[in-house]
């Protein structure tokens, strides 16, 4: 492409734009609201993985001791544990620690203990962290043979549970963000059709005076572009405000929520959203140019 006619598409591009402001405009508010609630989207969708990986992450395998084991014994337990693939990390709970942790767990209601008196009928135990959530029930059964475990329990039905609501999450989310593309692109195009539609005698006289497609296309391509960078650019500075807000609320409940840190993470939705805008901005100036050229 020649230099003189590289400027003679950046010099339309901005003519068109000065000359149909008020499109430019609408079109830009279109593209920066779609480009918005796909970022809200994306944003919950990436946030709802972080805490279904969060939740699987914290599946444990509870492993109780015979009440009758020697120290030697459960040290062998936890070092043939630790010596399994797949584990993460082992953690011996003594029974004064167990009574402990149910008192906390039971808070104001932990005098109803006081009928035990000085007996813990607590068990020893050792929990268990896996690497990866599937290994959990295989673990289980092989650490529940070994001597000295009287149980190995992770609760099998929570789990499985959980597993589906993660599994569930995901796909929506995925199917979710596909749609809402297919809406926005199917928005902007419609909205630069409108420019295309009030520009097209000009088009049909540069076709008659021998104009490639490409020459008429290209202006009209870098015009979608540029709409869709500032329509970007509007949506992501919109976003970095929602998500400032949106965790300074979650953190003020729910202070151990596993949000996405606001940085870098906004600072790639940002680029995402600028460069989805761009891409979709130029598909869309694609589409909507197909007819007009058709003379």
């Amino acid at each position: 492409m020649k230099l003189s006619t590289s400027e003679y598409f950046i010099r339309e591009v901005f003519l068109s734009l000065r000359r149909n402001n008020w499109m430019s405009f609408a079109s830009i508010g279109t593209v920066a609201v779609s480009l918005f609630v796909l970022g809200v989207f994306l944003i919950l969708v990436l946030n709802m993985n972080r805490l279904a990986s969060s939740l699987e992450s914290q599946v444990q395998i509870s492993v109780y001791l015979r009440e009758d084991i020697e120290d030697s014994t459960r040290r062998r337990v936890e070092g043939n544990i630790q010596e399994m693939q797949g584990i993460e990390s082992v953690k011996y709970v003594s029974k004064d620690e167990a009574m402990m942790r149910l008192k906390e767990r039971l808070g104001d209601q932990k005098y109803l203990l006081d009928a035990l008196g000085d007996k813990n009928p607590l068990p020893e135990s050792i929990e268990v962290t896996v690497k990866l959530p599937e290994m959990v029930q295989t673990a289980a059964e092989a650490i529940g043979k070994m001597e000295g475990v009287e149980e190995a329990k992770y609760g099998q039905d929570v789990v499985e549970h959980l597993f589906d609501i993660t599994r569930l999450m995901r796909i929506f989310g995925l199917v979710l963000m596909v749609l809402l593309a297919g809406a926005t692109l199917f928005i902007i195009s419609n909205t630069i059709r409108l420019t295309v539609f009030a520009r097209r005698k000009e088009i049909a006289i540069m076709k008659y005076v021998g104009a490639t497609d490409w020459f008429i296309r290209w202006p009209f391509l870098l015009e979608g572009m540029v709409l869709g960078f500032i329509g970007g650019i509007v949506a992501a500075l919109a976003l970095r405000s929602f998500y400032a807000a949106m965790a300074a609320k979650i953190y003020s409940t729910l202070a151990f929520f596993p949000l996405l840190p606001q940085y870098p993470f906004m600072n790639y939705v940002a680029v995402a959203i600028i460069v989805s805008g761009m891409i979709i901005g130029t598909i869309g100036s694609t589409i909507s140019l197909k007819r007009f050229l058709q003379v």
